[in-house]
């Protein structure tokens, strides 16, 4: 059966590409449109204490937010529809889809709140230019000027021919979301902006589910750490551990090699907006084996006729079919593999069509990229003589079982339909934060990515590393070394090297209980 199916891969060469960090700004299209743009995708088995058997969805949208980015800051696209989607049975077609759409309001009947400016016999109602005139708190948003709420629909079946249930809040409010973290005079502190968030998490009854799930939408700090500009100026770094052990700082590692350092994270000082649910597990797990596949989109209508006098209710009118815009399952597919002439096509298009980027996963340009910034430097360092740095093994079937089919008794799915997608088992349990390895299942958690993705999963080290060849290598397996037998070491010169960015993630940079990601840094202290 095994050899069936690679025959299948081999043959059918359904591809999509490798993950190796997070995608933020990563198609030319998408880039024009930044509340549409999702940034990063989780899914993983809920490790709050007392929350076993959930599962946590996290879609990460609008990259790269400046906390100050007054007086707008980032709101969702009204017309658009997000949604996050789940494959229980492996055929790569969405089963069950949690559709989000956003309405923005002004305050005062969608007039905005007006000041009367001006001395008697001469005063004017004028609007006020910013979404809130006064300070913010979980007992009192009287100030608030500008808010959105949100619809929430589970469809079930085909995205946009499925039947669709619109969703409820327990207790019959409407769902909300919480203004940006403007600052510190309307919020006071880190701690009483979140407590004013909190007043957003609703607990949400699905269809046939006997236990509620939970919903949030709102901006925290961005989870994700990479070192970006460095990395797209052709790796402007020595991509090495160059410790014996990360954070050693004993220069024992490569020479020259980067060192951990959180001085390395171009994303420390950025925010992102998140959808976050949590579900019960075996109310999203179908008739399948309990392993799931999701991924992320964003749609907007076909048209757009922008309104040459425009208003805050009507800056344009949309019309036509939705149309994705925005798609993510691993993170940075489109933004460090797809070629650049096909990266739109990619955002818009379904994991049942990824046979068309199959040259992207089997024959990857990125490990040749590396090998030709820095073959000979290695070779010279190392007074070696290695005749290519990006491994040999051709079809890639590492990369494919990797991210596109998963580990048989892991993380694949009962059908296995090769495509790009978050493959999670919710069967294995969750690991606790303090005992969470950030290398994942190659760092033998496997609870951690690629089984899921967790916000505490350093993506960019474990994928840097497995394009590189490691899985050529044994890994640990329940504390055993195990060859998975899907490459040789003699295909892969430097698969067991320690690549990296320089940027470290783990668990403990992360909240231990729903939404999990830490509250968003403020505009001013």
């Amino acid at each position: 059966m095994q050899r069936l199916i690679l025959s299948t891969v081999i043959s059918a060469a359904l591809a999509a590409p490798a993950v190796y960090a997070s995608s933020h700004r990563e198609a030319p299209n998408i880039a024009r449109a930044p509340a549409l743009d999702s940034t990063d995708f989780y899914a993983f088995n809920s490790y709050e204490s007392g929350r076993e058997g959930y599962v946590t969805l996290i879609a990460n949208y609008i990259p790269l937010q400046d906390a100050y980015g007054g007086p707008n800051y980032f709101a969702m696209d009204p017309d658009a529809e997000y949604a996050i989607h789940i494959d229980n049975d492996g055929d790569a077609m969405e089963d069950i889809s949690f559709a989000l759409n956003f309405n923005a309001m002004l305050a005062a009947d969608n007039q905005g709140v007006a000041l009367s400016i001006g001395p008697d016999g001469d005063k004017r109602s004028v609007k006020v230019p910013l979404k809130n005139i006064g300070p913010v708190s979980a007992e009192d948003r009287s100030a608030v000027n500008f808010s959105e709420s949100y619809s929430v629909m589970l469809v079930e079946g085909s995205m946009r021919s499925g039947a669709r249930t619109e969703l409820t809040a327990m207790g019959g409010s409407d769902f909300a979301k919480p203004l940006d973290y403007i600052g510190n005079k309307t919020f006071t502190s880190e701690a009483e902006y979140q407590r004013y968030a909190d007043q957003f998490v609703y607990d949400v009854m699905l269809p046939g589910c006997d236990m509620p799930a939970r919903v949030f939408v709102g901006q925290r700090k961005d989870p994700f750490v990479v070192n970006l500009g460095k990395t797209f100026d052709l790796v402007n770094y020595v991509p090495v551990e160059g410790d014996s052990a990360p954070g050693a700082g004993d220069g024992a590692g490569f020479p020259g090699g980067i060192t951990q350092d959180t001085s390395n994270d171009d994303l420390a000082d950025k925010n992102v907006t998140s959808i976050a649910l949590e579900v019960p597990a075996n109310c999203i797990t179908g008739d399948g084996n309990g392993t799931i596949g999701a991924w992320t989109t964003a749609s907007l209508p076909q048209a757009r006729i922008l309104n040459p006098n425009a208003t805050f209710a009507k800056p344009d009118v949309q019309a036509g079919a939705m149309t994705q815009v925005s798609r993510l399952g691993n993170p940075l597919v489109n933004e460090l593999v797809i070629g650049i002439g096909d990266k739109d096509k990619f955002s818009t298009s379904h994991p049942s069509q990824d046979g068309q980027f199959a040259d992207y996963v089997t024959h990857p340009a990125l490990p040749e990229l590396l090998n030709i910034l820095f073959r000979d430097a290695v070779n010279s360092t190392l007074g070696a003589n290695i005749e290519t740095l990006a491994p040999t093994n051709f079809p890639r079937m590492d990369l494919v079982t990797a991210f596109l089919t998963g580990f048989e008794g892991v993380n694949q799915l009962a059908t296995v339909t090769p495509s790009e997608m978050l493959r999670l088992n919710t069967a294995i349990a969750a690991t606790p934060a303090a005992e969470q390895s950030w290398a994942g299942v190659a760092g033998d958690d496997l609870a951690g990515f690629p089984n899921g993705r967790r916000p505490g999963d350093d993506v960019v080290d474990i994928a840097l590393r497995v394009v590189m060849g490691r899985l050529c290598y044994p890994i640990p397996v329940n504390g055993v070394e195990t060859n998975l037998g899907l490459c040789e070491q003699s295909d892969a010169s430097v698969g067991n090297v320690p690549f990296t960015d320089g940027a470290p993630l783990d668990a403990s940079m992360i909240n231990t209980s729903f939404p999990y990601l830490a509250t968003p840094l403020p505009g001013s202290e």
